[in-house]
């Protein structure tokens, strides 16, 4: 009898309850941003315009370069994009406020964005609002190219709360786009 309550016991406590919609889409209550200096890696993501998320599953690869914080109110950032082996470079400077920000000069009313709560260790994930609610993107980054299958169930469970389609995952054996220093006075 005691040996069947173990293990009942156990099997219990291998079992985690799944989180509710609200605990997955819960915005970071507070963004440290001298976690996102360096490289991270577009291992997927989702959009709620489809004709938008087919364009965004043409990407071969994608990456975004964090540079360190001069504050904690604004950070700046590069992206490449990998599509049918070229690449495409920008660079944009952001505002940051709790765990949100804007790109500067953006109208504030038509773009929100937050960092979104992830129990993936090495991850960064982020949810846009565009167009005033029109649409939304969701994009899942990491230091990895590719993570465990748990870490993706947790990211398409969210895609799912948050009513989009189901998202495009990007091929890790695809190549990276080669790092490139910015000219400061393309800012």
């Amino acid at each position: 009898m005691l040996f069947a309550f173990t293990l009942i016991c156990l099997a219990s406590v291998g079992h985690s309850v799944p989180l509710t919609c609200e605990e997955l889409t819960r915005p970071m209550d507070q963004l440290d941003p001298h976690r996102l200096p360096g490289r991270w890696a577009l291992i997927a993501g989702s959009i709620s315009y489809l004709p938008y998320l087919e364009i965004f599953r043409q990407r071969d690869s994608a990456t975004v370069s964090f540079s360190s914080p001069a504050n904690t109110t604004s950070i700046s950032y590069s992206r490449s994009l990998n599509e049918n082996d070229t690449c495409y470079y920008s660079h944009y400077n952001l505002s940051l406020e709790g765990s949100g920000f804007t790109y500067d000069g953006t109208d504030k009313s038509k773009f929100s964005a937050a960092f979104v709560h992830t129990s993936c260790r090495d991850c960064m994930l982020f949810l846009m609002t565009v167009e005033s609610g029109k649409r939304q993107h969701f994009y899942l980054f990491s230091r990895r190219r590719q993570l465990e299958e748990k870490e993706m169930e947790e990211f398409r469970a969210q895609v799912e709360c948050l009513s989009m389609p189901p998202p495009a995952v990007m091929d890790p054996t695809k190549d990276l786009c080669p790092e490139k220093s910015r000219d400061p006075e393309m800012d």
